[in-house]
């Protein structure tokens, strides 16, 4: 046990706070120190023998003593240094006791001189001690926990060999956070930096080597294990080329996030994390205006279907964090809903939160969820997405997203919701499948709800149900008061989600931590990716912009080669492709095509003031022809006819399955 935990023991047993009996222990070395200081000084002015300084000199300095210690005392506290935390002593400590002692100076010099007027060399020494004593000591803490001279506490031996890309700031604070860590066996041999002024320099005793062509060589020389990426402003095209040369090593690889934790002061070895697949993606990180999202969804009742899913779990996370006056959470599962019940309770105990189980197949309960609670804003996430098992069972694809949908927006509609977000997908483009078919008439519902209402037509809106009649099996209506009806429809579409359910990177993950293999569909096959955080700024920033019958689309840069993926997962898990971990190709699912498309041919695009964010311009159709055409398919849908794929085709005529 060291003589700092000892002395901790004794505190916690007298119940005094450590800074407290650290200040007690500066305050009495400060009056040692200003005392001893000057008259040290006084005695070298007179050839360091006491017996030859005159009285005229010794007993003014007796007299002024206990009158210059108190002042002494008072100008140290007022400069805060007897609350500094030593082991971070720093600048502006030292600027603070040059002050303190400059003011001290004066103080002494005018005070004394009332007593009797001393040798220059007084003054001047006297002066230069008192501030190396004070400043010294609060130091010197410092000094040897950097050091590492205290006895019984050693640092533990550095034998993992590291590269630091980046010498920037972020570079210097992660270089000093390592080689003063007690925890860590890294140890920092050599830096990589693109600024050439830079190259054959040293920062702390480390050599920069030059830029990132000099990342393999780096590795092989030095032995590196592990590489730390500091480079939180880089650009994203520069960040990816140069991890993608990092993956390669077979090093263990961690970056620091953003430029966020430089200003928050938060870089240090513990905030750096491991790289992941996003990181290697092209694409500038979307950014949204948090101010008119906050403005937008302040204060409001706001419904999420399909809340407890991926993409609906972070829509209520970040709704969460805007202050709606009530967060509806409705979702047919309830161990999702559950979870994310538990986490916005814990992370929002202020939030008025409510979660309801249901289908929104089911008209009778989602109208009962509207006339209840009257919610002002719904985002629809609620959808079966996995298109393998929707091509097996496509009159559920239809029931569940297509009519589900229909019945949701009537019931919006109906009970004065301002505006109704559809979580839309890349896959309603040019369909292949069943489940890009039943989203596309996601779309073209929301469509045809906006078209009718602006065209005055909301009695050419049906309520479709299967189960709500009377006692003479006529369908019941709820009367419509066409002057109260002003929802705006909107749908945003995007492309795959990473780490979302069904995502393919979940399932990559699952197969290399079993050992392989891999499985790709097929080398060729590519896909649009972002992050789930991001595809909900998305839609959430979508709300803001919508007048009606939108259909907002993320600009997600380049597409991504699933096996490219695959392989960056498996080099980023520490393995070699085909060597360590196999990649098997499985061939195309049913349903599945090679490419997915952002937008349809026919649409245009529009810009909005995000730069990420454009608009397609809705296709044209005959509403009125779409309404009855979609009557007859939930009728096929809800016998399970097997020719459902057929007459799909005929509504949506963009969809041709492979």
């Amino acid at each position: 046990m060291s003589m700092s935990d000892k002395f901790d023991i004794i505190l916690r047993k007298l119940h005094i706070e450590h800074w407290k009996a650290v200040a007690a222990i500066l305050i009495v070395f400060d009056i040692f120190a200003v005392n001893f200081a000057y008259l040290f000084s006084l005695w070298m002015r007179f050839d360091c023998r006491f017996r030859l300084i005159p009285d005229e000199y010794l007993i003014p300095f007796v007299r002024f003593a206990p009158i210059y210690t108190i002042l002494c005392i008072a100008v140290f506290a007022t400069q805060r240094m007897y609350k500094t935390i030593l082991r971070f002593a720093s600048y502006s400590e030292l600027m603070r006791i040059m002050i303190a002692s400059v003011i001290c100076f004066v103080i002494h010099t005018v005070g004394i001189s009332f007593f009797h007027r001393m040798p220059m060399s007084y003054y001047i020494f006297g002066a230069f001690i008192q501030f190396a004593l004070v400043a010294g000591i609060r130091f010197l803490y410092r000094f040897f926990l950097l050091m590492d001279f205290r006895p019984g506490f050693r640092s533990v031996e550095k034998n993992v060999n590291v590269l630091l890309i980046g010498a920037g700031s972020a570079g210097q604070m992660i270089l000093r956070d390592v080689s003063h860590s007690k925890e860590t066996a890294d140890r920092i041999c050599c830096i990589v930096d693109d600024d050439p002024n830079k190259w054959n320099r040293y920062i702390d005793g480390v050599p920069i080597i030059g830029g990132r062509d000099e990342i393999m060589n780096a590795v092989e020389k030095y032995a590196i294990r592990k590489i730390y990426f500091c480079l939180p402003n880089s650009d994203v095209a520069s960040k990816r080329e140069i991890l993608s040369v990092c993956k390669e090593t077979g090093c263990e690889l961690k970056n620091l996030p953003g430029m966020y934790q430089l200003v928050n002061g938060e870089v240090s070895v513990s905030s750096m994390r491991n790289v992941r697949i996003e990181d290697l993606l092209g694409r500038e990180s979307i950014k949204v205006n948090l101010g008119e999202i906050f403005n937008y969804l302040t204060g409001k009742v706001i419904l999420v279907t399909g809340g407890g899913g991926s993409i609906g779990s972070e829509l209520c996370r970040q709704i969460a964090a805007h202050s709606p006056r009530l967060l509806i959470i409705f979702d047919i599962y309830e161990n999702s809903a559950y979870e994310i019940e538990q986490e916005l309770r814990t992370d929002y105990p202020g939030l008025n939160l409510i979660v309801l189980i249901g289908s929104v197949r089911d008209s009778r309960r989602i109208n009962s969820v509207f006339e209840t609670y009257h919610p002002q804003v719904v985002y629809h996430a609620a959808a079966h997405k996995h298109v393998p098992l929707m091509e097996d069972s496509p009159c559920e694809a239809i029931k569940n997203n297509a009519i589900g949908t229909y019945k949701t927006a009537h019931a919006a509609m109906l009970n004065g919701c301002e505006r109704f977000v559809l979580i839309s997908t890349d896959k309603a483009v040019n369909p292949t499948n069943i489940m890009g078919a039943s989203k596309r008439l996601c779309e073209m519902v929301i469509q045809s709800f906006n078209q009718l209402i602006k065209d005055g037509k909301v009695s050419k809106i049906p309520k479709l149900f299967q189960h709500e009649v009377d006692a003479e099996g006529v369908r019941i209506y709820k009367k419509i008061d066409t002057g109260k009806i002003n929802t705006e429809f909107v749908a945003v579409r995007f492309g795959n989600v990473l780490g979302s359910n069904g995502s393919v990177v979940p399932l990559f993950q699952k197969q290399i931590a079993n050992g392989g293999p891999v499985t790709v569909t097929h080398p060729d096959i590519i896909r649009y990716f972002m992050t789930i955080p991001e595809a909900v700024s998305l839609v959430l920033q979508a709300g803001t912009y919508a007048h009606g019958g939108e259909i907002f689309v993320l600009d997600m840069g380049e597409p991504v080669k699933i096996d490219t993926l695959a392989r960056n997962l498996i080099k980023l898990s520490g393995f070699k492709p085909d060597v360590d971990i196999k990649i098997v190709y499985t061939g195309l699912r049913p349903g599945e095509k090679l490419y997915e498309e952002k937008l349809m041919a026919e649409e245009g695009m529009q810009t909005t003031p995000n730069k990420m964010i454009h608009i397609g311009k809705p296709i044209e159709f005959d509403p009125e022809k779409f309404i009855v055409d979609l009557q007859e398919l939930m009728a096929l849908c809800y016998e399970n006819n097997d020719s459902i794929g057929e007459y799909v085709q005929k509504v949506v005529t963009t969809y041709h399955p492979n």
